[in-house]
Protein backbone atom coordinates (compact mmCIF):
# COMPACT_ATOMS: atom_id res chain seq x y z
CA UNK A 1 0.00 0.00 0.00
CA UNK A 2 1.27 3.41 -0.81
CA UNK A 3 1.59 6.70 0.80
CA UNK A 4 -1.58 8.05 -0.70
CA UNK A 5 -3.70 4.85 -0.42
CA UNK A 6 -2.69 4.87 3.08
CA UNK A 7 -3.94 8.55 3.37
CA UNK A 8 -7.50 7.66 1.96
CA UNK A 9 -7.57 5.13 3.92
CA UNK A 10 -7.21 7.38 7.17
CA UNK A 11 -8.65 10.15 6.07
CA UNK A 12 -11.60 11.97 4.06
CA UNK A 13 -11.35 12.17 0.79
CA UNK A 14 -12.01 15.69 0.79
CA UNK A 15 -9.30 16.36 3.55
CA UNK A 16 -6.92 14.30 1.29
CA UNK A 17 -7.88 16.11 -1.61
CA UNK A 18 -7.54 19.85 0.08
CA UNK A 19 -4.20 18.76 1.51
CA UNK A 20 -3.26 17.28 -1.83
CA UNK A 21 -3.76 20.67 -3.84
CA UNK A 22 -2.57 23.57 -0.57
CA UNK A 23 0.79 21.34 -0.61
CA UNK A 24 0.95 21.37 -4.44
CA UNK A 25 0.51 25.27 -4.36
CA UNK A 26 2.87 25.66 -1.87
CA UNK A 27 5.37 23.45 -3.44
CA UNK A 28 4.87 25.76 -6.88
CA UNK A 29 5.28 29.23 -4.97
CA UNK A 30 8.66 28.60 -2.79
CA UNK A 31 11.19 28.49 -5.88
CA UNK A 32 10.55 32.45 -7.09
CA UNK A 33 10.47 33.45 -3.29
CA UNK A 34 13.36 32.01 -2.99
CA UNK A 35 15.21 33.61 -6.36
CA UNK A 36 13.84 36.88 -4.79
CA UNK A 37 15.50 36.66 -1.55
CA UNK A 38 18.81 38.02 -3.60
CA UNK A 39 17.22 41.46 -4.04
CA UNK A 40 17.31 43.81 -1.08
CA UNK A 41 14.03 44.83 -2.03
CA UNK A 42 12.38 41.65 -1.85
CA UNK A 43 14.27 40.29 0.86
CA UNK A 44 12.05 41.40 3.77
CA UNK A 45 8.53 40.17 2.44
CA UNK A 46 10.02 36.71 0.54
CA UNK A 47 11.42 35.19 4.13
CA UNK A 48 8.08 36.49 5.68
CA UNK A 49 6.07 34.23 3.04
CA UNK A 50 8.54 31.21 3.42
CA UNK A 51 8.20 31.03 6.58
CA UNK A 52 3.95 31.13 6.08
CA UNK A 53 4.34 28.59 3.69
CA UNK A 54 7.05 26.39 6.04
CA UNK A 55 4.75 26.60 9.03
CA UNK A 56 1.87 25.90 7.20
CA UNK A 57 2.90 22.47 5.43
CA UNK A 58 4.05 21.50 9.23
CA UNK A 59 0.48 21.97 9.83
CA UNK A 60 -1.11 20.67 7.15
CA UNK A 61 1.27 17.60 7.10
CA UNK A 62 0.86 17.28 10.83
CA UNK A 63 -3.08 16.74 10.68
CA UNK A 64 -2.35 14.09 7.81
CA UNK A 65 0.58 12.37 9.98
CA UNK A 66 3.23 12.55 6.94
CA UNK A 67 6.24 12.77 9.40
CA UNK A 68 9.27 13.58 6.76
CA UNK A 69 7.59 16.17 5.62
CA UNK A 70 6.54 17.69 9.01
CA UNK A 71 10.44 17.36 10.14
CA UNK A 72 11.07 19.11 6.99
CA UNK A 73 9.06 21.82 7.23
CA UNK A 74 9.82 22.24 10.83
CA UNK A 75 13.56 22.79 10.20
CA UNK A 76 13.00 25.29 7.19
CA UNK A 77 10.31 27.45 9.73
CA UNK A 78 13.44 27.28 12.14
CA UNK A 79 15.84 28.19 10.01
CA UNK A 80 13.69 30.84 7.95
CA UNK A 81 12.64 32.18 11.44
CA UNK A 82 16.24 32.73 12.33
CA UNK A 83 16.81 34.71 8.60
CA UNK A 84 13.46 36.75 9.64
CA UNK A 85 15.54 38.81 11.99
CA UNK A 86 18.10 39.80 9.02
CA UNK A 87 17.79 42.87 6.47
CA UNK A 88 19.07 40.99 3.35
CA UNK A 89 19.67 39.84 0.66
CA UNK A 90 20.23 36.13 1.57
CA UNK A 91 23.57 34.54 0.81
CA UNK A 92 23.99 32.22 -2.13
CA UNK A 93 24.26 29.44 0.35
CA UNK A 94 21.26 30.12 1.79
CA UNK A 95 19.41 30.42 -1.67
CA UNK A 96 21.21 26.75 -2.89
CA UNK A 97 19.93 25.32 0.72
CA UNK A 98 16.52 26.63 0.41
CA UNK A 99 16.27 25.64 -3.34
CA UNK A 100 17.47 21.84 -2.11
CA UNK A 101 14.50 21.97 0.37
CA UNK A 102 11.74 22.97 -1.93
CA UNK A 103 13.03 20.23 -4.41
CA UNK A 104 12.93 17.98 -1.49
CA UNK A 105 9.25 19.03 -0.97
CA UNK A 106 8.35 18.54 -4.78
CA UNK A 107 10.20 15.13 -4.36
CA UNK A 108 8.08 14.22 -1.32
CA UNK A 109 4.74 15.39 -3.69
CA UNK A 110 5.83 13.26 -6.22
CA UNK A 111 5.68 9.98 -3.90
CA UNK A 112 2.59 10.65 -2.38
CA UNK A 113 0.60 11.98 -6.08
CA UNK A 114 2.61 8.39 -7.27
CA UNK A 115 1.21 6.07 -4.77
CA UNK A 116 5.17 5.28 -3.60
CA UNK A 117 5.14 3.10 -0.49
CA UNK A 118 7.46 5.06 1.34
CA UNK A 119 9.04 8.75 0.69
CA UNK A 120 12.30 9.55 -0.93
CA UNK A 121 15.38 9.29 0.72
CA UNK A 122 16.19 13.29 2.73
CA UNK A 123 18.79 14.33 0.56
CA UNK A 124 21.76 14.29 2.80
CA UNK A 125 22.79 18.29 1.98
CA UNK A 126 19.98 19.43 3.22
CA UNK A 127 21.37 18.45 6.95
CA UNK A 128 23.73 20.98 6.27
CA UNK A 129 22.29 24.16 6.93
CA UNK A 130 24.54 26.83 6.22
CA UNK A 131 26.11 28.95 8.25
CA UNK A 132 26.18 32.36 6.28
CA UNK A 133 22.31 33.02 6.14
CA UNK A 134 22.99 36.70 4.61
CA UNK A 135 25.38 37.85 2.16
CA UNK A 136 27.97 39.72 3.25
Amino acid sequence: MGIFSQMELDFDLEIVEDFMTHYGIMCESMEPLIIGLSKQGLYEENIGELFRIFHNIKSAAGFVRLDPIIKLASLGEEVVEEARLLKGPASEAFIDWLLLTSDQFASYRQDIENDAPYFSMLNPLIIKVPFELEKN
